[in-house]
């Protein structure tokens, strides 16, 4: 369980981390050609969506592998699964179902994180015993 949680968690944390500097840096006309949810949301919001992808895509890694506040992690991951609902939710209304699937699959395996890293397989926190 713990190689697999690490594992899932590299593996999205690339995804957010590369999704999440797209939108926090390329322009929005041209994002809107390669996603069509962008001519919907102000330009904050776009920004703010890459900002917090990103920040979960650290918060992913980061405090697992530093092992100072490693519940960080479970946190990131959960935060970025409740995104991920919105993401799908946007899709559904937008009359896009199809597009949705990939934000059904990035917060399923967001969610497996969070509930590895919060109940399965926490990680200890730097100087504690356990």
């Amino acid at each position: 369980m713990r190689i697999a949680l690490w594992i899932v968690q590299s593996l999205l944390a690339l995804a957010f981390l590369a999704a999440g500097v797209m939108k926090a840096t390329q322009p929005l006309a041209e994002l809107a050609t390669q996603m069509t949810w962008i001519e919907s949301f102000p330009a904050w919001a776009v920004r703010a969506i890459g900002v917090a992808e990103f920040a979960g895509a650290l918060g992913l890694l980061l405090p697992s592998i530093t092992r100072i506040k490693p519940v960080l992690t479970p946190v990131a991951a959960a935060a970025l699964a409740a995104l991920m609902v919105g993401a799908a939710g946007t899709h559904v209304v937008l009359a896009e179902p199809a597009m949705a699937a990939p934000s059904v699959v990035l917060g399923s395996l967001a969610a497996f994180v969070a509930w590895g890293r919060f109940v399965k397989e926490p990680i200890v926190e730097r100087g504690t015993d356990g």
